[in-house]
């Protein structure tokens, strides 16, 4: 069973659809002691960072996320919050893959980077079976997370290549929204599934 964090995050809805479409068993988890009977843990995200920590403070949710044992898939926004630090409202995250999240600064590209992008694969892993190389997927996104290289999975150009796809030991997260990326980001949430 998968629970998927509800802490205010404006694509439970698509992600939730993105699941029933895969045929997948999930909870959608209000508070952390719903954690207690997830097989996997979804943090998806769309919003700002000072606000995400802040409704994780408050939820109780922050406190329990970095203990987590089984696999965890953080989304766009739920990727940063696993960084050190995020420039997006200079606040502290969960410090569960080293890293400060940075905001694309360029004089000529559109901020957001916003539509779809080749992610390149720079290390194989379960999450990206059966994904091929310089596959398409949706991004919508001011900042990214400037991860360690042993971290990385996969990475994008945007103006300067950033890490898209990136895993520590249980946790693993990814720039885009793989419940807009098609059958690309489904196969993606698949093999999450199947972890």
């Amino acid at each position: 069973m998968i629970g998927v964090i509800d802490y205010g995050a404006g694509n439970l809805q698509s992600v939730a659809s993105a699941l029933t479409k895969l045929e997948k068993a999930f909870f959608v988890a209000e508070k952390p002691k719903d954690l207690v009977r997830a097989e996997r843990v979804i943090l998806p995200g769309v919003g700002s960072a000072g606000s995400a920590v802040q409704n994780l403070l408050e939820s109780g949710f922050i406190d329990v996320i970095a203990g987590l044992k089984v696999p965890f898939l953080g989304i766009c926004l739920g990727l940063q919050l696993l960084a050190d630090f995020s420039e997006e409202g200079g606040v502290q995250c969960l410090s569960i893959i080293p890293g400060r999240v940075k905001k694309f600064v360029s004089s000529t590209l559109k901020i957001p980077q916003i539509g779809w992008n080749k992610v390149e694969l720079v290390k194989p892993s379960p999450l990206t079976k059966n994904i091929a190389d310089e596959e398409y997927f949706y991004f919508v996104n001011s900042y990214y997370f400037d991860a360690p290289a042993e971290n990385i999975i996969g990475k994008t150009l945007y103006g300067r290549p950033f890490p898209s796809i990136i895993q520590k030991n249980n946790f693993y997260g990814v720039q885009f929204h793989p419940e807009k990326s098609g059958e690309c980001g489904l196969q993606l949430l698949r093999n999450f599934c199947d972890l």
